[in-house]
């Protein structure tokens, strides 16, 4: 993640992936974390090594790919609440991942067919797909900024050129701050990204954690690591709360994804799985 360009076109479109710009090259000697996430969710995305190494990992996480599942519809859950019950009709997601099933701009769209999506993400595989989340109804847009969330004030400056930040904005921050292992970096992040927003604003927040599986995660992620992964952390659900100080943390609070605000079921509460989240509002001064 390091620079973005933007390209107009028609109201619905502007992004790095435009016409022109060289495909980056694409290694597939080592696992990605994005093909192996896009291989549990059932996409196509991904090569052999990322099959085997999620098999691997699944091997010692057997719950992993119900995780990632779960994740997954916590996304369509909040983007939902926050386009449908909460009237947010911008949306800044960070760390985007590959296209799949319910992008965000697809949720957000079902709700309110004027909502305006920003993705983010630095990863050239991302890129290359990036005319897939570049779709949008008439009446709204989407765009695709090629920038790392390390760099929070180049992402909200950028944004611009699709959001309005003097109106509320909806945060995704899914499966990114786990990349960030300096907690002391990742709670600035957050500060300087939740600064650039509007009162009412939202921001949902969701990570690996230990607290289910114990020291098992922990193996696993070391040896992910070993098999040429990104480092990846598992903070503990107490540490995400910490990440909404100050924030109006809205009901159920931090729980497994499994837990936010679940559809109704006959079948009893989904057992919790190794992906907490939470959603928070951005109170007015």
């Amino acid at each position: 993640m390091t620079s973005a360009t933007t390209r107009p076109a028609p109201s619905t479109r502007q992004g790095a992936a435009a016409e022109g710009v060289p495909v980056p090259r694409i290694d597939t000697s080592a696992p990605h974390s994005a093909r192996v996430w896009d291989y549990w969710l059932g996409g196509r995305e991904n090569y052999p090594v990322d099959r085997e190494v999620g098999d691997l990992f699944a091997e010692l996480l057997p719950g992993i790919v119900d995780a990632a599942r779960h994740h997954r519809a916590f996304l369509t859950r909040a983007v939902g609440f926050m386009a449908g019950q909460a009237g947010i009709a911008q949306f800044l997601d960070i760390g985007t991942g590959l296209p799949t099933v319910d992008n965000t701009h697809e949720v957000a769209q079902r709700a309110r067919r004027d909502a305006r999506i920003v993705y983010v993400d630095n990863d050239p595989l991302v890129l290359v797909h990036a005319q897939a989340l570049l779709t949008s109804s008439p009446a709204g847009a989407t765009g695709y900024l090629d920038a790392d969330v390390r760099n929070p004030e180049q992402i909200l400056a950028q944004a611009t050129t699709t959001l309005d930040f003097d109106r509320p904005v909806g945060l995704l921050l899914l499966n990114i701050l786990h990349h960030i292992t300096d907690d002391a970096q990742a709670h600035q992040i957050v500060t300087n990204l939740l600064g650039g927003l509007a009162a009412g604003s939202m921001v949902a927040i969701g990570w690996l954690t230990a607290a289910v599986d114990g020291q098992v995660m922990h193996q696993a992620l070391d040896a992910w690591t070993g098999m040429g992964g990104d480092p990846i952390v598992a903070r503990p659900p107490e540490e995400l709360e910490r990440f909404f100080g100050g924030l109006e943390l809205l009901e159920p609070g931090v729980v497994s994804c499994s837990r936010w605000r679940p559809d109704p079921t006959p079948f009893g509460a989904d057992p919790e799985v190794a992906q907490f989240c939470g959603v928070a509002r951005k109170a007015r001064p």
